[in-house]
């Protein structure tokens, strides 16, 4: 059974770990730029499991800011610019207008296949697939498909191959690539990333396709499948070409 804690408790409890990892390795003789390190590492992997981008960046960010606050250890700035190298070689400039790291929940889609069966060997992608969990989702739920990810930064993509290794994982940007071969296209955005991801796919996907996206829908356009989570989230499923809600202007148009 998993168990969840009332937000903000597991900001605070991943800034405790970070303090305490930071202090622990003080205590064994380690440098005060090594033990920062280690703490800010063991803040961002633990921030992994926050269930929004902005819960996520604050459970990161705790421990460095405090430390900053309370001036608790003098830390060379070259250590600062380490660790933003860190960060910028997981999340490059280019990925920074795309959604964060936002992983797939275990089961998201584990009742999906009843609602939108696919045919043995379908291509399947993950545009965007982080660390592999919506790959794993989709494999759980779809595993006769082939698998393909897509993922901008390469370390992501790197350790989304090993723990995905019964899928197709590349590095690129999921705007550049071709999403005409899939019968599935799978998506974990943010809002503002769903008009073009929309516009996409009305110009590149085949009739009778299907754009799957959890917890953020199309504006203006009828979902063919809407299905609520046990967390209460959404996931929104439209099969090409799209359909408008009554009442909308137009559905989104096919590009020339």
């Amino acid at each position: 059974m998993t168990v969840r804690l009332p937000w903000p408790l597991p900001a605070v409890l991943v800034w405790a770990v970070g303090w305490l990892v930071f202090r622990g390795g003080a205590a064994l003789g380690l440098a005060p730029s090594t033990a920062l390190v280690c703490a800010v590492l063991a803040g961002l992997l633990l921030s992994l499991a926050g269930n929004s981008g902005w819960r996520r960046l604050i459970m990161a960010a705790g421990f460095p800011v405090s430390l900053v606050a309370t001036g608790a250890a003098a830390v060379p700035n070259a250590i600062w610019l380490l660790l933003l190298a860190v960060l910028l070689l997981f999340y490059p400039f280019k990925a920074w207008r795309d959604a964060p790291l936002f992983p797939t929940p275990s089961g998201a889609l584990d009742g999906l296949p009843a609602r939108l069966p696919l045919p043995d060997g379908a291509l399947v992608l993950d545009a965007g697939c982080g660390l592999g969990d919506g790959l794993r989702a989709l494999h759980a739920a779809y595993p006769q498909a082939q698998l393909h990810g897509l993922e901008w930064s390469w370390p992501l993509r790197a350790a989304c191959a090993w723990r995905c290794r019964w899928a197709r994982v590349r590095q690129g940007d999921i705007w550049q690539a071709d999403w005409q071969p899939y019968a599935m296209v799978y998506l974990f955005q943010r809002p503002e990333s769903m008009a073009r991801a929309a516009a996409k796919a009305a110009a590149q996907m085949r009739d009778g396709a299907w754009l799957v996206s959890l917890e953020f829908p199309i504006a203006g356009q009828g979902a063919d499948i809407e299905q609520v989570l046990p967390d209460g989230r959404s996931l929104w499923a439209y099969r090409l070409p799209f359909a408008p809600l009554p009442g909308a202007a137009a559905a989104v148009p096919r590009q020339a």
